[in-house]
C-alpha cells in the first residue's frame, strides 16, 4: 500500500527548469542540513572494479561547486583502486525527511594536493594519525594491531603537524548528469533529469515517469 505523502510543493514547473543543477542541488542541500541532525551529507558512491563486480558504499560529501562532488579516501582503499582503473562512477544522495533523492553520474578525478592538503589539516586529529595508521580495506589481523598503530603514530607525530599521506587524497566527480526526484502521492514520484555532453556542455532538462 502506498504511503500517503502531503504535498511539498512541486519543483517541476516550467519556471524552475531553467535553473542550474548545482543551485538546485545547494538548496536542497540547506534544507537537509537543517532537517537532518547526523551526517545529511552521507552519499552511496558506487564503483566498478577490474573484473566488473560493482560495490557501493556510504561515504560523506565534503565540498561541491559548478565543478563537481568532493570526497576523501585512502587511494588504496577498495573505492579508491576502482576510481584510479575505471573512473565512471554514481553517487546517491537520500534525504529520507524532505522525501527526496538526487542521483548524480560522472566521472571521478583527483583533488589537487593543495586541496587536499587544506581539508586534511582541517581534519580532527585523531583522524589524521588514523589515515596513517590504516590500510583501509586490506585484512587485519586483529583489533589490537590497529590500535598500537595507532599509538606509535601518536607518539611520533607528539607535538608536530600530522602530515597528509601520500596515499590519502580526494576525488571530485564531475556529472554528466543528474537526477531530482521527490516523492509523491501513489507513488506518481517527479523526476527531473540534467545531463550534458562532457564536462562543460550545457545543461538539458527533461522530466522522466515516475
Amino acid at each position: 500500500m502506498d504511503k500517503a505523502r502531503a504535498p511539498r510543493g512541486c519543483y517541476l514547473g516550467a519556471v524552475d527548469l531553467p535553473f542550474d543543477p548545482f543551485e538546485r542541488f545547494a538548496a536542497l542541500y540547506e534544507q537537509a542540513r537543517a532537517a537532518i541532525p547526523v551526517d545529511p551529507n552521507a552519499m552511496v558512491v558506487a564503483t566498478v572494479g577490474p573484473d566488473g563486480q560493482p560495490s557501493a558504499r556510504v561515504v560523506l560529501l565534503k565540498d561541491f561547486d559548478a565543478r563537481g562532488f568532493v570526497f576523501y579516501t585512502n587511494l588504496e582503499s577498495r573505492k579508491g583502486q576502482d576510481l584510479l582503473s575505471h573512473p565512471q562512477t554514481a553517487l546517491v544522495l537520500h534525504w529520507a525527511p524532505l522525501e527526496r533523492q538526487v542521483r548524480i553520474e560522472g566521472r571521478a578525478e583527483r583533488v589537487s594536493d593543495a586541496e587536499a592538503d587544506a581539508y586534511f589539516r582541517s581534519r580532527p586529529r585523531g583522524s589524521q594519525v588514523g589515515a596513517w595508521a590504516s590500510a583501509q580495506s586490506r585484512p587485519l589481523p586483529s583489533r589490537e594491531q590497529l590500535e598500537a598503530r595507532v599509538e606509535e603514530l601518536t607518539r611520533h607525530y607528539e607535538g608536530r603537524d600530522v602530515p597528509r599521506p601520500p596515499h590519502w587524497s580526494g576525488f571530485r566527480v564531475v556529472p554528466h548528469r543528474i537526477e531530482f526526484w521527490h516523492a509523491r502521492l501513489s507513488r506518481l514520484h517527479e523526476r527531473l533529469v540534467y545531463t550534458r555532453e562532457g564536462a562543460t556542455g550545457p545543461w538539458r532538462t527533461a522530466m522522466l515517469n515516475p
